[in-house]
């Protein structure tokens, strides 16, 4: 008898660990938080990518749409011309993965929006993972000669738009402010001296927080 539950014990722990690869929690993903694409589509993708084929399928839209990178814990998808997906399993503690999901529009300059879920796809407060850096955080102060100067073309930015990247081979989360591609050249250029090009976080003890 123990020999039995301790059996089924053990294919419930290979069945859980299974189920947290990104290639599973991918196919099940709810269709609400994937609408363009069918279970079907899902699981196509995987198998052509599996298959060294190209991995595109026909969306619900009639257009096309491509994975681009499919590995153990990350999943990159070009789901229309406009916008892509990005999926990372990532580690919690010892026992438990968490999904970071983004999900980005290009309009055309690229703007993000980050979530978080369990591996069965329930929402979680994205505060518990990450402080999202504000507008502010990309701009670097200049000394007092060249004050007036970043005064001006700081005043000519009054929207934030946040490009957000996961890395496939590492848990870093990339953040480019895309706002300045929105302006004519001449602000932009303006702007460029006193910006940050983009700001690294890395997952650490269950949190997303900006590398040093």
């Amino acid at each position: 008898m123990k020999k039995i539950v301790l059996l089924c014990f053990l294919m419930t722990c290979v069945i859980s660990l299974h189920a947290q690869d990104a290639k599973s929690v991918f196919i099940n993903i709810p269709d609400s938080l994937c609408p363009l694409l069918t279970k079907v589509n899902r699981e196509d993708f995987a198998d052509f990518l599996e298959s060294k084929m190209k991995a595109q399928v026909k969306n619900k839209m009639d257009k096309m749409s491509e994975m681009k990178v499919l590995t153990k814990d990350y999943v990159s998808l070009q789901t229309t011309s406009l916008s892509n997906f990005q999926m990372k399993l990532l580690q919690l503690n010892d026992t438990t993965k968490i999904i970071c999901v983004i999900n980005t529009v290009c309009g055309p300059v690229c703007d993000s929006r980050i979530s978080f879920y369990t591996t069965q796809w329930k929402e979680l407060p994205s505060k518990d993972y990450i402080d999202m850096p504000g507008m502010e955080s990309f701009f670097i102060t200049p000394e007092s000669a060249k004050l007036a100067a970043y005064n001006d073309a700081r005043a000519s930015l009054d929207f934030y738009l946040l490009k957000s990247d996961l890395s496939k081979d590492s848990n870093e989360l990339v953040f480019t402010f895309t706002s300045p591609q929105n302006l004519d050249e001449s602000l932009a250029k303006a702007l460029e001296p006193f910006l940050k090009k983009e700001l690294v976080y890395v997952w650490k003890d269950g949190r997303f927080a900006l590398k040093n």
